[in-house]
């Protein structure tokens, strides 16, 4: 480090200046200056970090604790891609007395694993651009100088683990009490994604009508307390305290998924003091096997599918469309099943007196007949939305499965492995809820066993000070001058060999 202090104070400064000159005969090209900052900045951090990897490793070398265990076996030159740029420093092998392995020892004080070249802020980054992009981008992210390839990203997304909802809030848990809301609402939708095989390549079958069978189920399920304006005099509504959740699980994992969304509203809310927990949705087979796990339950059919299969029903009826769906409408409120039936065969008996063509004709009907049958299987629920009962409010699972799941899974033309497609959903949904993207890497790191030999425990320089003073009562208060007066180079040592000794 000493090193980049001379290089900042004999070529640096000298180099600011320069620019500076320079800007200050030609206002004009600020850019120029900028870039030109930013590059003398960039180089001496790059610069700063080499070195005090080096020290760090020249420590390790010198250090009587280290001898006792391990053995020099050779110096080499890595590589490490860091968010700032790619970083060359000199590094050692060490072999262990006892178990004849060799390590490289500065990786396991930095927490890096094994063959592991990519340090936690880059991942972070290549994180947040993978969610919003593509894993291309990710890898051209991750580092200002650096890429990584689009393989090693996917290697990177594919081996991610999630923490559960309620792990996070278990901290919040023991702090305060349970929220206290009237009313809860559930919204739930599914976006289709494409993939490229279903066990290995070249598994996907062609139908009849010549497609794939490569459609995956992603579902997106989010829980809030209503809406509000985003703003006193504003018009746009914003979601109250939203959570996501994600997963294309098969049938027989659909119960585990909605057991972790109630696991999360039984850990957040009340549910003694919560009136009404509504469901908005489309009515899909996971979304009602998913409200049985869930007591108490009330389903309201989301307004853009009502709306949909509505359209179905009167779209052949022209100039009287809109006032025949007025009265649909109108009935599903107030009136019963079989008065809807009445309608929708009066509709159907007008298709078939003006359609000449037989093909039309039978696509009409079965048009529909799908969309009769879709509104009287949620009849509760399409009453329930029509009705505007206390507590229920607009669905908005469309916009939130587009911009969720769809701008970055479907929108464009991808195929998907269902790993990736998994993994990926749960990251959109991670940062969605404002996940820390460097706290999720962090999760990734499993606790390093300790080698055969490592008998001491770890302690920081800060813990070994209280120590010595706690040992020492009154005496003990002059260790706190101690760090006062040791020079640089003395306290970078006894920081770092607090953690040589865990060795």
């Amino acid at each position: 480090m000493i090193n980049s202090i001379k290089y900042f104070e004999e070529k640096c400064i000298n180099k600011f200046e320069n620019l500076e000159n320079e800007f200050m005969k030609e206002p004009k090209k600020m850019a120029e200056y900028v870039l030109g900052l930013t590059e003398e900045l960039h180089n001496l951090g790059l610069r700063m970090i080499q070195e005090s990897l080096e020290d760090m490793n020249q420590m390790l070398i010198e250090s009587p604790v280290r001898c006792r265990y391990w053995v020099i076996e050779s110096h080499e030159t890595k590589r490490l891609i860091t968010s700032l740029g790619e970083v060359r420093f000199k590094k050692t092998l060490f072999k262990n007395k006892e178990t004849g392995k060799s390590e490289y020892l500065l990786d396991r004080i930095l927490g890096l694993k094994r063959n592991e070249r990519i340090t936690e802020d880059a991942l972070a980054k290549m994180l947040e651009e993978t969610v919003q992009t593509s894993y291309r981008r990710g890898g051209e992210e991750t580092s200002i100088q650096s890429e990584v390839t689009k393989q090693a990203v996917k290697n990177k997304i594919h081996a991610l683990e999630f923490p559960k909802a309620i792990t996070e809030l278990e901290d919040e848990k023991k702090k305060k009490e349970k929220k206290v809301v009237e009313y809860l609402h559930i919204e739930a939708d599914e976006d289709h994604a494409s993939l490229q095989y279903q066990k290995k390549k070249g598994d996907l079958v062609k139908s009849k009508n010549n497609r794939k069978n490569n459609c995956l189920l992603t579902k997106l399920v989010y829980v809030h307390e209503g809406i509000e304006h985003e703003k006193p005099n504003s018009k746009r509504m914003k979601l109250i305290t939203p959570h996501y959740f994600a997963s294309i699980s098969a049938e027989k994992e659909n119960k585990t998924f909605w057991d972790e969304i109630y696991e999360y509203i039984d850990t957040t809310y009340d549910l003694d003091v919560v009136k009404k927990v509504y469901i908005n949705s489309d009515g899909g087979p996971w979304i009602k096997a998913g409200m049985h796990r869930i007591a108490g339950i009330t389903h309201v059919l989301d307004g853009f599918h009502l709306e949909k299969y509505i359209t179905k029903l009167t779209s052949h009826m022209e100039d009287s469309r809109w006032d025949i769906s007025k009265e649909m409408r109108r009935i599903i409120r107030y009136k019963k099943k079989q008065d809807f039936n009445v309608l929708a065969d009066l509709l159907e008996e007008y298709l078939e007196e003006k359609s000449e063509n037989k093909l039309k004709l039978k696509s009409g009907l079965k048009r529909m007949e799908d969309a009769r049958a879709y509104i009287l299987s949620n009849w509760m629920a399409a009453k329930l939305r029509l009705l505007h009962t206390e507590g229920i409010v607009g669905s908005s699972t469309e916009g939130h499965v587009s911009h969720i799941l769809s701008n970055r899974m479907s929108s464009r033309p991808l195929g998907w492995s269902k790993k990736g497609a998994s993994n990926v959903a749960q990251l959109c949904v991670y940062e969605k809820n404002r996940g820390d993207m460097l706290e999720l890497v962090r999760y990734q790191k499993q606790k390093l066993p300790k080698v055969v030999g490592a008998a001491y425990e770890v302690l920081s320089s800060v813990e070994i000070q209280r120590s010595e003073k706690n040992r020492h009562g009154e005496l003990g208060k002059y260790t706190e001058t101690i760090s006062h007066s040791l020079t640089i180079n003395s306290k970078k040592k006894a920081y770092f060999n607090s953690q040589i000794w865990g060795l």
